[in-house]
Parts: structure tokens; C-alpha cells; sequence
């Protein structure tokens, strides 16, 4: 006891010391930085206001942190909002998504879509399944695709080894397609067993010379997979329509640049366009060269800019030959991509899907080629509504990466270029890439897929029809800037195909 009071004291003096020291060290931090500041004139904020000037940086890189999680409302935030992440989060986990007390969703806000239910809904034992979708009728080995949702292009390297394994398997379990993105193929989409989509990009990954021409033995090798079941070949994605794909040095490990034929720790500047392609007619001749060595169905992927291509498009197919048109043609919106990009490219150039849709649904009519070519979509389609939506605007198809990703466990953190994603999932830091199982992710990739079908399928039921695919404009309405909805079907008439 009579310990105590000296022990107390040498305690006190210590923390007292340690303060000191803390006080003194902090002093010299910002003198340090005040000279700092003064003697640059890059910053004019940080060179007139020294060290203080420095919180506004802080603050503005932390502010959208605050926002999405302190201040922003559920329906707030762009590009995803909270309820459509949790919704998905809900849905990846197979947890049940019912809402109680009301829709928190302004149904009066211009371009929202109204479902238009059936005053005699489908009973279950009512319902016939419709016959699956060939692609490729053309072709040696065409492609019935067992689901009409599926993921969309994320390639490895943009996404690290874990989210491909993750998404394979969970593509073989879903029993949907999985697209590899212009990254090539790597041994991690093939290993989960699931269907295959082999995006070729610009730069032509996995099948490329060195100056991104077509080698055509490496497209063989590709192709002669049996689960590579379609070449896209990517001409534009909504993110960057009319620039080339981008992947930093810190990615271009040594693995993928065996995988993309690059050098290692070099960027990798994919080119503007396809070296081969500067016309329709040159377009038309690619298509037809990748399917002669694919003997598989052959497409591309683009963001529509106007009508006036299509139409070129579909004169030059009828003028050369039904057999000569592309199999399917993917339309990405331009408010689409998971890929970092240039803000004026994906803030303000190309075509959104629900405009875009319509115009290449109407032309593709007009000329007689709609049963000929399938239409795919991408862009934003993460929800039941959205993917119900451009079923009922013309497509085939719908296909998602960003949907994808929050299953995986994205939380929209906005750093997929910089090699830090904190989810593991655009990162080749294996630190953080430890926390995504892929066996756990994958569970979560299947299950999302799952309830994102039977929701579309219930929106169908609602409607009176059997199936998704049976849904058409006349099932969907859009409000108006006066508050009132019309009719997609009055707002583009659809031409009998």
C-alpha cells in the first residue's frame, strides 16, 4: 500500500513524458509541413493556407465515404444505390427480399418503369416454359444458352483470380454464361466448368500478334474448347465507347502476361478500334474470318451511337447474305462499364439502353433480320425490374458485371483502378485478395443469379404470361415528365419481325 503513491507518480510522469513528446513531435510535423506548403506552388490552397489547407484534401477524399454511408437516402446514390446493393446482397445470400410498410422508390420521378399486371395473374401449374433460344443457326456448333441472365464481360487481371474462380463456379451452378472480358482466357474461367463467352477486344488478348492483328492459331486453340461456346468481339463498351481497354502495370503480372501475350509490369493500351475494322463491310468480313476458325457463333459488342449504322449494317447483311450476319449483336448502355475511364467518355457519349434498344429492335425488324440475329444487353441490368425491362424493349438476353461484383462483395468502394480494392476483387494484392472464398463467393454468385430469374419470372406471372421472354412492350409503361405513364409500346411501336 505504502507503494502505491510513488508508483502512481512515476506512472503519471511517464504518460506526462509521453505527452510531451507527442506535443513536441507534432509541433515539428507542422513546421515541417508549413515550409512545405509555403515553398510549393502547385497547390495555391495548401501554399496560402500551409498545413490547415491540407483538410480540404482529407475531406473531399473522405466525402464520399461520409455520403454513402452517413448521409446519402437509400435511393440517393449513384451509380448504385443502397437499396439495390442490399437488395442484391440480400438476394446473393438466398435470404429472403420481401419490403413491409411501402415502396421507399418515387414512382413519379420521368423514365420509371410500371409493370402493367394482368387482372388474372399465371397460376404455377399454368405456366409453359417456352423453348430455349438458338444462337448461331449458321454454324457447326451453335449455342442454346440454358438462362437469359448472365454475367457479362470482366477480364482477369481487371478482376483478380479469386472473383474469376468465384464467378465460374457460380456460372456452372446458375447454369448461365460466363464472358471473360478482353483479357483472355485464363485457366481460372475454365475451372469452375461453366459455358464460356470469349470476348475479343482491340487489343485482341490471347490472340494477338504484337501489333494487335488476329493470330489466328491462337484464336483455334481458344475455340476448340468445348466450353468456349461464342466469340464477342468488343468494338465499344459503355464506359469508353471509342477508346481502347486500359490495365495498369502493377496488374500486367507475369501470369497475365503470358495469358495476354504483354510484356510484365508494362500497361497495357489496348487500341482505339480493331486493326481490321474501319468499315461495315470490314466488319461483316471479320465476323465471318473469326467464324470460319470458331465454327462457333460469332458476335460483337458496341454502343449505339444513332440508326443510321444499323441500318448500313443490316443493308450490307441482305446484300451479301442472311448467313453472313453476325449471330447476335450485345448492346451496351452508356451509362455501363465497371472499367475505370475518361469522365467525358462515360459521362456524355453513346446512347443509354432504353433508347438504344428500341432503335436496333425496330431496324433489325424493319429489314427482316430479327429472328437471324439475337440481341444481348448490358449495362446497369443488376435488378429483376431492370432485366425485366429490356426483355420487354426487345432483348434476347441481359447480362451484368457490376451485378456480379456485389454478389461477390463489392461495396462500391470506387477504387477498381487503383490496385486496392478493399473486397479483394480488383486487386492482385494477395493480402487483401484473402478475404474472397471463392468457394463461399461462389454460392453467393448462384444464388443471386437464381433469385434474380425468379423475380423476372414473377414479374411475367404478374403480367399474364408464362415466361420472361414472353414479355413485351405492351406489359410496360414509362412515366412521363407530367406524372403520368404511357405505354412503351406507343412510345416505340414494334414492327412485326
Amino acid at each position: 500500500m505504502h507503494l502505491l503513491p510513488p508508483l502512481l507518480s512515476a506512472v503519471l510522469n511517464i504518460f506526462a513524458a509521453f505527452v510531451s513528446l507527442l506535443i513536441l513531435l507534432a509541433v515539428i510535423v507542422a513546421i515541417v509541413l508549413y515550409v512545405v506548403d509555403r515553398r510549393q506552388h502547385k497547390d495555391a490552397i495548401r501554399h496560402n493556407y500551409p498545413v490547415v489547407g491540407r483538410f480540404r484534401s482529407l475531406f473531399a477524399y473522405l466525402g464520399e465515404f461520409f455520403r454513402q454511408y452517413f448521409f446519402a437516402m437509400d435511393r440517393e446514390e449513384m451509380p448504385f444505390n443502397r437499396a439495390e446493393r442490399t437488395w442484391i446482397d440480400r438476394a446473393s445470400k438466398a435470404e429472403g427480399n420481401t419490403m413491409a410498410f411501402g415502396s421507399t422508390k418515387n414512382l413519379n420521378l420521368p423514365g420509371t418503369a410500371l409493370f402493367v399486371n394482368a387482372p388474372f395473374a399465371k397460376l404455377e401449374k399454368e405456366i409453359d416454359e417456352p423453348e430455349p433460344l438458338l444462337i448461331g443457326p449458321y454454324v457447326e456448333n451453335p449455342y442454346v444458352p440454358p438462362s437469359y441472365f448472365n454475367i457479362s464481360g470482366m477480364s482477369y487481371g481487371a478482376i483478380s483470380r479469386p472473383a474469376v474462380l468465384a464467378l465460374s463456379r457460380g456460372a456452372k451452378m446458375a447454369k448461365c454464361w460466363m464472358n471473360t472480358g478482353e483479357g483472355g482466357l485464363s485457366p481460372y474461367h475454365l475451372e469452375g466448368g461453366a459455358d464460356i463467352v470469349f470476348q475479343m477486344g482491340t487489343a485482341k488478348n490471347g490472340c494477338r500478334n504484337d501489333d494487335s492483328t488476329l493470330n489466328e492459331d491462337k484464336l483455334k486453340k481458344i475455340t476448340d474448347n468445348a466450353q468456349v461456346k461464342m466469340v464477342e468481339i468488343k468494338l465499344a463498351q459503355g464506359a469508353k465507347p471509342g477508346k481502347g481497354g486500359l490495365l495498369p502495370g502493377g496488374k500486367v503480372t507475369p501470369e497475365i502476361a503470358e495469358i495476354r501475350g504483354l510484356k510484365v509490369g508494362q500497361p497495357s493500351h489496348a487500341p482505339n478500334r480493331h486493326p481490321e475494322i474501319s468499315n461495315t463491310g470490314e466488319l461483316l468480313d471479320f465476323i465471318s474470318r473469326v467464324r470460319a476458325i470458331a465454327k462457333k457463333p460469332v458476335g460483337f459488342k458496341t454502343v449505339i451511337g444513332s440508326s443510321a449504322w444499323v441500318e448500313e449494317l443490316c443493308r450490307e447483311i441482305n446484300h451479301r447474305g442472311i448467313e453472313h450476319a453476325p449471330d447476335f449483336i450485345t448492346i451496351d448502355s452508356a451509362d455501363g462499364g465497371t472499367g475505370a475511364a475518361p469522365m467525358p467518355l462515360m459521362d456524355n457519349v453513346g446512347l443509354r439502353i432504353s433508347e438504344a434498344l428500341p432503335i436496333v429492335d425496330h431496324v433489325l425488324r424493319k429489314h427482316d433480320l430479327r429472328d437471324r440475329i439475337r440481341i444481348i444487353v448490358s449495362g446497369k441490368r443488376i435488378t429483376p425490374s431492370a432485366v425485366a425491362l429490356v426483355l420487354c424493349s426487345g432483348a434476347d438476353f441481359a447480362v451484368t458485371a457490376r451485378g456480379f461484383m456485389f454478389a461477390l462483395g463489392c461495396i462500391q468502394a470506387m477504387r477498381c483502378n487503383k490496385n486496392t480494392c478493399p473486397t479483394g476483387i480488383t486487386t492482385h494484392n494477395e493480402a487483401l485478395q484473402a478475404g474472397l472464398d471463392p468457394t463461399e463467393k461462389s454460392h453467393r454468385v448462384a444464388a443471386y443469379c437464381h433469385s434474380v430469374r425468379m423475380e423476372v419470372d414473377m414479374i411475367a406471372h404478374a403480367c399474364g404470361v408464362d415466361a420472361a421472354r414472353q414479355l413485351s412492350r405492351e406489359h410496360v409503361r414509362i412515366v412521363q415528365e407530367s406524372g403520368h405513364s404511357v405505354s412503351l409500346e406507343e412510345l416505340y411501336p414494334q414492327t412485326p419481325s
